[in-house]
Order: C-alpha cells, then structure tokens, then sequence
C-alpha cells in the first residue's frame, strides 16, 4: 500500500511543484499563457540578492526538499552524485520553460536553490535510512508529505490571491 500511495504522492507533488513554479499556484493557466508574457534570464549567481530576493531563495530550496526524499526512497541503489543530477536537471528544465513559455525570469540562482533543496531531502534521507527501517522510513515520508501537500492546498485557497 505504501508503494501505490507513494507514486500517487510523486505524482502530485510534482504536478503541484510545477503549478507552484510555473504558474504561481493560479488556475488561471490559459490568461497567464496569452497575457503574461515576459522573457528575463539573469546567469549571474545571487546576482539579485540584494534586491530582498532572500524569501524567494529560501522558498526554492524548501519546495525542492521532498524531491530529494522521494529520489531518495525510490532510487536506492543510485548514487548520490547522479540523484543530485537528475534534480538539477529538473529544476533547470522547469526554469527553461518558463522562458520558453515566456511566463517568468528564468535563474541560475533559482537552479542552484533548488538543487540544494534537493540536496537537503537526498542528505535527509540517507542520514534517516541509516537509523530507521526502511518501510517505516519511506511511510512516513508519504504520510507527511501528503498531509503538507494537502496543508499547503488548503492554505492556497484560505489565504493567498494568486497575483501572477
């Protein structure tokens, strides 16, 4: 049972992560589409940091976290170094859509936040592997990654107004 809820875990988490990153958690994908077209691309690291972008890159590597868990508990027998690739090769491929779409800034900074985020969820679940027993390790990831993933839903209807 937990290795079906946790595909359909992946699954949502990685529809919700890309509704979250590329269209803001708005339902209003069609408008955002047609009317919000923008291309930037910023390749210099932290370069806009100072402008008060700290929240932002903090967000980046605390959404990537699950990521990390889930390579973590389903691919075992793959390295680190190449889990962590792949990652980066998500985050890199999203933020490439979003200049292809033309629907936001794509950013190396943002790559590199959510790769360490990444990072951080592998790292957590190594450390966790080593002091627990797997079935229970990989439950309580599902568990409470489904209860976050409904928290953070809830939240997004409760209380923010998707400005895109």
């Amino acid at each position: 049972m937990i290795k079906t809820l946790s595909k359909v875990f992946f699954a949502l988490y990685i529809l919700t992560l890309l509704w979250l990153v590329l269209f803001k958690l708005s339902f209003d994908i069609t408008g955002i589409l047609l009317h919000h077209q923008s291309q930037s691309v910023n390749i210099i690291p932290f370069g806009d940091i100072a402008s008060g972008s700290i929240r932002e890159l903090i967000d980046n590597v605390i959404v990537f976290i699950p990521l990390g868990l889930m390579l973590g508990m389903f691919w075992q027998r793959i390295n680190l170094w190449r889990k962590l690739a792949y990652i980066a090769l998500f985050s890199t491929t999203i933020e490439t859509l979003q200049f292809v779409l033309a629907i936001g800034a794509t950013d190396i900074t943002d790559v590199i936040a959510n790769t360490a985020g990444g990072f951080i969820g592998l790292a957590a679940y190594d450390a966790a592997a080593k002091r627990m027993n797997n079935k229970a390790l990989n439950g309580c990831i599902v568990i409470g990654g489904m209860v976050l993933l409904v928290a953070l839903l809830v939240y997004r209807f409760a209380f923010i107004k998707v400005l895109y």
